[in-house]
């Protein structure tokens, strides 16, 4: 004779909502060959565009910069944030963190009948420059966002200690890194906002030029 308990109908449920949860989540990214297949506008000068970022917010591992560019690739906003450690990876949380951002330091062109600039999100992690399922609900988020804000969904860029690569592409470079010491800005265009991020140090003109609004 055998014995057995019958799970309880509290335990099925919730064995239940957290599989519908992973299934959400898996569902909330993308896959790398999705994302090349998705038309992203190949960046013209994908090493500038990451030096710029990087010496205006210098990010550390978990912090996402989020930039706009116009039509030729200049630099019009950015916002720099930190990741909640207690997120889990997913493209819903990471499309809100983001839109939210991009609300703070530019107007949305949903008016418009095609956008005319262009988001692109450079994300400071540790690991090596393979594509992660964190990198996916990235990918995810940022072009969920840029629909909801009127923009064009531009490159995900990923920071490591081994250097810059632009997922998709197969572009990168070994500088900046997550090591990188931040360089002094010749200009002062981009319209950049700390106030989420963590603090850093980098001495007192990279400050100065970090919270200077484009004129």
């Amino acid at each position: 004779m055998t014995f057995g308990f019958a799970p309880s109908s509290a335990t099925s449920t919730s064995a239940s909502s957290v599989s519908a949860d992973s299934v959400n989540r898996l569902a909330r990214m993308l896959e790398p060959a999705e994302w090349a297949s998705a038309g992203i506008p190949l960046l013209r000068s994908p090493r500038e565009v990451v030096s710029g970022l990087h010496s205006r917010h210098h990010p550390t591992p978990a912090t996402a910069v989020v930039a706009v560019l116009d039509h030729e690739e200049r630099l019009t906003a950015s916002a720099s944030f930190a990741r909640r450690p207690a997120v889990a990876a997913d493209g819903w949380e990471f499309r809100n963190a983001l839109l939210a951002q991009l609300r703070r330091v530019v107007p949305h062109d949903l008016r418009r009948r095609t956008p005319v600039r262009t988001a692109v999100l450079l994300y400071c992690r540790d690991g090596d420059e393979r594509w992660t399922e964190e990198d996916g609900a990235w990918m995810w988020g940022l072009r969920d966002a840029c629909t909801l804000h009127g923009l064009r969904c531009g490159a995900y860029i990923t920071l490591t200690r081994g250097g810059w690569q632009v997922l998709g592409e197969g572009r990168g470079g070994r500088r900046p890194s997550s090591l990188s010491e931040p360089s002094l800005l010749a200009d002062t265009v981009a319209v950049s906002d700390h106030r989420s991020a963590p603090p850093r140090s980098g001495g007192g003109a990279v400050e100065a030029l970090r919270r200077t609004a484009a004129r």
